[in-house]
């Protein structure tokens, strides 16, 4: 099982639903080998946004239909892409990000 290594992180699974036919867009933290077989991928530990105003009707109607769900099962051939994203806070040795760019000389026209 694929657990994200940054707790900000999280996996976003771009599927094809088998029942409605609809491209969904599903968030989990972890991913992993399906205990069905080598054709399955299993998702679980779903992230939903709660901290907005605004609610997605699409995402809360996928948050009341997994409410239940432990484990979600998806066959590898409807599965369209995998990303992991999250806050990366990247650190470079040199890093020169504190300088400032002061105006260079008129272009030439």
């Amino acid at each position: 099982m694929a657990t994200s290594k940054d707790p900000n992180s999280y996996y976003v699974i771009h599927y094809r639903d088998p029942q409605s036919g609809e491209n969904i867009d599903l968030k989990a933290r972890q991913i992993g080998d399906s205990t069905l077989g080598l054709s399955f991928v299993s998702v679980s530990d779903f992230v939903f946004d709660s901290s907005t105003l605004v609610i997605k009707p699409s995402e809360d109607q996928l948050r009341k239909r997994l409410e239940n769900v432990k484990s979600l099962h998806l066959s590898i051939y409807t599965i369209l892409s995998i990303e992991e994203v999250g806050v990366t806070k990247l650190k470079f040795k040199n890093d020169r990000s504190n300088l400032v760019s002061f105006p260079g000389p008129e272009p030439l026209k």
